[in-house]
């Protein structure tokens, strides 16, 4: 396909003149007060956008508050930026905005939180790459930022700066966005996706692009979904996972067209796509595909990927992973490994999960390309 793993870490990001190096937070108690108030938004890593929200473009290895957040009930991560959702079901988003990612009519970068415009009641967001998404209370999809490949779901390939919604979809429950792809799972337990398939990322056996929703072929009885770079992951009642696309599925193979059972995952309870992980219900974490900056999580870095999934070392007992690869402990500690965080270089790359230093009471996690996210005490 002509991607090598490093390239795919770095297509998301817009090129700028200079990345600003990591800063070490010698003393994070510092940065976060020793219990942060509930309903507030925590950041680290790359931050020449402004990724952290925090109004600076310095890149830290440890936590800080995102500006002007308050009674969050939902975070989400873009490409380049982050996503939330307050308890009166305003959407906000900051980052990068070279395609109109933060849904706000402009293209330009926001170092704070601004609202994404003509959005209410959304209970979920998220984005990455060069768009946005967001589900309503009314179980209807909304999308923004580029469409060259049909990802907006609307029918055609006109871009839009603010929220247009996805046509033909209705009673949605959850939402996910791979590179240049929405996702949908219906209420029905089926999954829906529109955009970019040039590697099987729609999962209905063809490499066409859709500029709308197609269901995902043979999945029922899913609960939840995630989007990858090049490919998507589904979780199905019974515990099991299902892959397709070119990202390593993990069924052993490098790529399929349909769903494919991921092998040896059972009891699993959350799933990450852009860096494919599982949860299960006896806390441990499976972790598979590239892995470049050391994102299996087992001691080793490099191009070793693997297409099955291997165990994640170093974990106590997970309650939920996302991407980065980002996991959020039983106990409200928040766990982190892999691209750790410069998208110049490896600059503090763990291959093993660390624990990040000053957060507790979190509730959610979320990942983007080296920026993560946590949310306290709410979720």
């Amino acid at each position: 396909m002509g991607l090598t793993i490093a390239s795919l870490w770095m297509i998301v990001l817009p090129a700028r003149a200079a990345v600003a190096p990591i800063v070490s937070v010698p003393n994070v108690a510092r940065t976060s007060p020793s219990r942060p108030p509930a309903g507030t938004v925590w950041a680290w890593g790359l931050n020449n956008a402004g990724q952290l929200g925090n109004g600076t473009t310095t890149a830290l290895s440890g936590p800080v508050q995102v500006k002007g957040l308050s009674d969050v009930i939902v975070i989400g991560a873009g490409g380049g930026g982050g996503y939330a959702v307050r308890r009166n079901g305003t959407a906000w988003a900051w980052g990068v905005n070279n395609a109109g990612q933060l849904g706000n009519g402009t293209t330009t970068d926001s170092s704070v939180p601004v609202q994404v415009k003509g959005l209410t009641d959304i209970t979920e967001i998220t984005g990455r790459g060069f768009n946005g998404y967001a589900l309503r209370r009314d179980g209807t999809a909304w999308a923004w930022g580029d469409n060259s490949y049909g990802q907006l779901g609307n029918g055609t390939t006109t871009a839009s700066l603010i929220p247009v919604r996805v046509k033909a979809l209705i009673g949605i429950t959850a939402i996910s966005s791979g590179y240049q792809v929405g996702y949908a799972l219906r209420r029905d337990g089926t999954v829906w996706t529109w955009g970019h398939n040039d590697q099987g990322q729609l999962g209905n056996g063809s490499t066409t692009n859709s500029l709308l929703p197609v269901r995902v072929t043979g999945l029922t009885r899913v609960i939840a979904v995630a989007g990858g770079y090049l490919g998507a992951f589904a979780l199905r009642q019974n515990g099991t996972v299902w892959g397709w696309g070119s990202e390593a599925p993990g069924d052993g193979t490098s790529n399929s067209l349909v769903p494919v059972k991921v092998i040896g995952l059972t009891g699993v309870t959350s799933i990450t796509g852009h860096t494919p992980a599982a949860s299960s219900r006896d806390g441990t974490v499976w972790a598979w595909g590239g892995n470049f900056y050391g994102q299996l999580g087992n001691g080793t870095a490099g191009t070793d990927r693997s297409l099955v999934p291997m165990r994640v070392n170093s974990l106590g007992r997970i309650s939920r992973i996302s991407d980065g690869p980002t996991a959020l402990g039983r106990d409200g500690t928040v766990w982190a490994w892999g691209p750790e965080i410069t998208a110049l270089g490896v600059l503090g790359a763990t291959a093993v999960p660390k624990q990040v230093p000053g957060l507790r009471d979190i509730t959610v996690v979320a990942g983007g390309d080296y920026t993560r996210y946590a949310l306290v005490g709410a979720g």
